[in-house]
């Protein structure tokens, strides 16, 4: 299959040479951040993950939110900024984080099948924070994209 990179490790997936990373940044009235500790994590990021071999951008986001933040319905987006890629020592391979704004139909979440806890943070409270990932969901939240 084209694009397709058989590795012979049990258990690795094989579809990509990039892994790419859909995050969504989703804000309530008062300007807050819906953020996700998955499941077995000590820290919070924005909800989302990464994109399979053939999925759409709509898809991915639909399918990564419902399993961590139980989202319903329908949304509008928006990609809003992107990382550099990284290579993940741990994995073996180059990732890059697409970040999307996203206004979804419905405001109600709860931690799904791969979130542990889901709240609505100020965003300003993860700017000094010591682990880089959370630093990250302030550096997003400064983005301002009309999308309505």
């Amino acid at each position: 299959m084209h694009g397709v990179i058989e590795t012979g490790k049990k258990g690795r997936r094989t579809d990509y040479l990039y892994r790419i990373s859909l995050k969504a940044l989703i804000r309530n009235e008062k300007d807050e951040v819906l953020v996700v500790k998955e499941t077995n994590r000590d820290w919070w990021d924005l909800p989302g993950g990464g994109l399979d071999h053939g999925e759409e951008f709509e898809q991915g986001l639909a399918r990564e939110l419902k399993e961590e933040v139980n989202l319903a319905g329908n949304f509008t987006w928006h990609i809003i900024d992107t990382d550099e890629p990284k290579y993940l020592d741990e994995h073996g391979f180059y990732q890059i984080r697409l970040i999307f704004e996203l206004i979804p139909q419905e405001m109600e979440f709860s931690a799904g099948d791969d979130g542990d806890e889901v709240a609505f943070m100020d965003p300003d409270i993860f700017k000094n924070s010591q682990k880089a990932t959370e630093r990250r969901i302030w550096e997003y939240s400064q983005h301002r994209v009309d999308i309505g």
